[in-house]
């Protein structure tokens, strides 16, 4: 994909991948933006407090080792949510099947593509489109896309219709499975582990690299 990955995003993600597998967890996604270092990472089953907190522990002195990232930072574990960020070409493939949105670099029209991911391959993926540019299709098209010319691209989770009001009964209302989805994703997302052993940390979970 294009224009995503730091070099410290990669040099993050050749670290730490094959350390966080020994945990049964993968790690999906290193973001290295404005002094914060964030790992996202999932296991089956859906991530646990007591995972994020585990593989926080364990690659705390991993990174202050091998030294990875310049300066002062702070780490944050959490886990991908409802909407999963699509950025190798193993994310796609997983993600075969399901509604993605697919922004595209500035030199290639369409600039948006949402529609379900119907084929993927190692240079490119296939979206059955039924948005473009934000405009709804009257019919769904094809989209080959090639991985090059992403700029971001990510799941999409659709809610079911709103449920009409019931009558005057004085029963009570049942959530429904896609609200308590999304409580449940909201709160994996902000359980985010405590920083590890780092050397230098203060209160708030910084880093002197």
């Amino acid at each position: 994909m294009a224009g995503e990955d730091s070099p410290v995003a990669d040099a993050v993600r050749d670290l730490l991948s094959p350390v966080i597998a020994t945990t049964g967890a993968e790690l999906l996604d290193v973001e290295w933006v404005g002094g914060t270092l964030r790992l996202v990472i999932d296991e089956p089953g859906g991530v646990t407090t007591k995972t994020l907190a585990s593989v926080n522990r364990l690659v705390s002195p991993v990174l202050d080792q091998h030294d990875p990232v310049p300066g002062r930072y702070t780490l944050e574990v959490s886990s991908p949510g409802i909407e999963r960020p699509l950025r190798r070409v193993e994310h796609f493939r997983r993600a075969m099947g399901e509604q993605i949105t697919v922004k595209l670099i500035p030199s290639v029209e369409p600039r948006r593509v949402q529609g379900l991911l119907a084929a993927v391959e190692q240079d490119q993926i296939t979206v059955e489109a039924k948005e473009i540019n934000g405009v709804p299709l009257d019919e769904e098209e094809n989209q080959v896309i090639r991985l090059d010319d992403i700029a971001k691209a990510k799941t999409v989770f659709e809610w079911g219709p709103t449920p009409r009001k019931g009558g005057k009964g004085k029963g009570k209302k049942k959530k429904s499975k896609a609200s308590k989805s999304k409580q449940q994703a909201d709160s994996a997302d902000d359980a985010k582990a405590a920083v590890g052993s780092h050397p230098n940390i203060d209160g708030n979970g910084d880093t002197d690299g």
